[in-house]
């Protein structure tokens, strides 16, 4: 089952919505959403998220090579790649698996960036924390 199919059965079938209804659940004009369904876009990875989202599955089924009917059968990750590029991206364009590997690398590039954030707001916080302590400490000292 191509992509674009899988997806208007997923919407006529599954869930009973209109491509309207997609579209509003997607943030996006109804036109950009019947272009998708109608396999005459191809969406970006962050696109696919949300999809995937809006229909309550997982990515990996969305794009995977099983027909409806099978999602959610078996969860496992076998033939990922090949089944994603396959059937929503059209492999034979090495422009789309060239900006697909570089929308890859800017996402793990903003993970490490966020986890530095973390690591460097937990450490604010312990310092914050450590200035607290002394503030009670000497408000007590100048009570006495």
């Amino acid at each position: 089952m191509e992509f674009h199919e899988k997806l208007r059965h997923l919407r006529e079938h599954i869930k009973d919505w209109t491509q309207a209804e997609v579209a509003e659940k997607l943030h996006v004009d109804p036109n950009t959403y019947g272009c998708i369904e109608r396999g005459e876009t191809d969406p970006n990875l962050r696109r696919l998220q949300q999809i995937a989202k809006v229909f309550g599955i997982k990515l990996e089924e969305l794009v995977s090579e099983k027909s409806v009917s099978n999602i959610g059968v078996d969860n496992s990750n076998n033939g990922y790649v090949n089944s994603f590029f396959s059937n929503c991206c059209n492999t034979s364009s090495s422009e789309q698996l060239v900006e697909l590997q570089h929308e890859l690398e800017k996402t793990r590039l903003l993970l490490e960036q966020k986890d530095k954030e973390i690591d460097y707001l937990k450490q604010q916080n312990a310092d914050l924390r450590q200035q607290n302590v002394d503030l009670r400490e000497m408000v007590g000292m100048l009570k006495k």
